[in-house]
């Protein structure tokens, strides 16, 4: 089935009529607009609307696969509104503003606006060809700019040159930083979102740089933890043990296997290695128009992998005034078993 017709039998299971589609990434996926936070869908029983203002009227014809509408609002509400009487109207109510909402009530008296959750973020969780070739190729571009960036991943060196160099490639390369580069060494490394500082990395310290690439509008994520001369015996233990623990929960990845399990997997060794504890986050995410989207790879999860789906596998073990290490894959789901995305190496410590 298309996306849309995907949608429809979505909306249908959530008792909806048509959906006002208000999320920025959810407005590119279902049409093909690259400035969805500057565009709303809206789908009816009749077909489907892209509504933006005249700032993108070139840009909505080249790029949408829906019809357009321009104008502002309230001019938007006011063309939808005929069409929605005695209907069920859903909104997405994780990105709808308690102001818009007020807005759709005052011009679509005659709707019955219904909150939805989930209808379009549950569809993207599986990556259509396109998809899942527009992440290999920010995967692909990220694996490249670390290996340039890897040689200057030295004593001396402040983290914030590390991550300038980086985001300086990959802007070179027409992409975007798809999140705040963390660069974090020594004691530092015990915060897993501890991005790039002034701090000067140190001789017998780890470093853990976690990055990604944005590249036409898909993203990519990787996390690689390396070296700096000779770190001390504990910390190449944390090393050693998170790595199994990756490596271990990467070989589980196929079709059929649930969020939960793989989270227990790589925190059952941790917690073998006496590191439990010591792994403060889930084992890892979907990712594709956000860096950070289903399905879920933690202990509570109800989300079974499925193929097409896209996700990191990274445990971390943070040892507070200590240091800290994570190693981070990305991994296609593949229909029997799975793809490692990220290519860069993974240093022996």
């Amino acid at each position: 089935m298309s996306q849309l017709e995907q949608l429809r039998a979505a909306m249908g299971r959530a008792g909806v009529d048509a959906l006002w589609i208000s999320d920025a990434a959810n407005v590119r996926y279902l049409s093909g607009f690259t400035s969805g936070k500057d565009g709303k869908v809206l789908v009816t029983p009749h077909g489907e609307t892209l509504y933006t203002d005249a700032r993108y009227t070139v840009q909505a014809a080249q790029e949408s696969r829906v019809p357009q509408f321009i104008a502002r609002p309230p001019a938007t509400l006011e063309h939808a509104a005929p069409g929605l009487a005695g209907l069920r109207v859903g909104f997405e109510a994780e990105s709808l503003t308690v102001a818009e909402l007020e807005q759709l009530r005052a011009f679509w008296p005659q709707a019955t606006l219904v909150g939805t959750a989930g209808l379009l973020s549950d569809l993207r969780m599986v990556k259509t060809p396109d998809e899942v070739q527009a992440v290999r190729d920010a995967q692909a571009l990220a694996d490249r700019v670390f290996a340039q960036v890897r040689p200057m991943i030295r004593a001396g060196v402040r983290e914030l040159d590390v991550a300038l160099e980086i985001e300086s490639l990959l802007r070179r390369a027409g992409a975007e930083s798809a999140f705040e580069i963390i660069v974090a060494s020594g004691p530092r490394g015990a915060m897993p979102h501890g991005v790039a500082s002034e701090r000067v990395i140190g001789d017998g310290e780890l470093v853990t740089v976690d990055m990604g690439a944005r590249l036409n509008g898909y993203n990519s994520d990787m996390t690689r933890t390396v070296a700096v001369g000779t770190p001390s015996p504990e910390m190449a233990r944390v090393y050693r043990a998170v790595l199994e623990a990756e490596e271990a929960a990467v070989r589980a990845v196929r079709p059929g296997v649930s969020g939960a399990d793989l989270d227990a997997l790589a925190r059952g060794i941790l917690t073998g290695h006496g590191l439990g504890e010591a792994f403060a986050h889930s084992l890892g995410h979907g990712v594709g128009l956000m860096v950070h989207e289903g399905p879920s790879l933690r202990g509570s999860s109800e989300d079974m992998l499925r193929p097409g789906m896209i996700v990191t596998v990274e445990p971390g073990a943070y040892l507070p005034d200590v240091g800290g290490v994570r190693i981070e894959d990305l991994v296609l789901v593949t229909g029997d078993g799975h793809e490692v995305l990220s290519r860069s190496e993974k240093e022996a410590v």
